[in-house]
């Protein structure tokens, strides 16, 4: 595994363990339909958190246990910071990882 993919790795982890500090982490995905949005984001069918766990994390953690090409470039952190601000939760180290994540494309 290159050096960018172990680190994406590792910002992975530290992103699941982050959204578990800060009780965003579910133990159940969303209803199958949820996944069938055409949406960006699936914006209308899950929230920010939920499309973040279940479909960002997993997906990237699929294309890199896979050795699948990465994508050209990750924009998600401006979304993050946008869509988490009016969160209860302190989730200001959540976006910078994502930041951080993105920095890598």
């Amino acid at each position: 595994m290159t050096d960018t993919r172990l680190a994406l790795n590792g910002l992975l982890d530290d992103l699941q363990t982050e959204m578990e500090s800060l009780n965003l982490w579910e133990g159940l995905p969303p209803e199958p339909a949820a996944f069938e949005s055409a949406t960006p984001f699936f914006a209308d069918t899950m929230a920010f958190t939920q499309w973040l766990q279940w479909v960002f994390i997993a997906r990237f953690r699929a294309i890199l246990a896979e050795n699948h090409p990465l994508p050209a470039q990750c924009d998600v952190a401006p979304l993050a910071e946008e869509t988490l601000r009016d969160l209860p939760e302190e989730t200001d180290r959540l976006v910078d990882l994502l930041r951080e994540f993105d920095d890598h494309f």
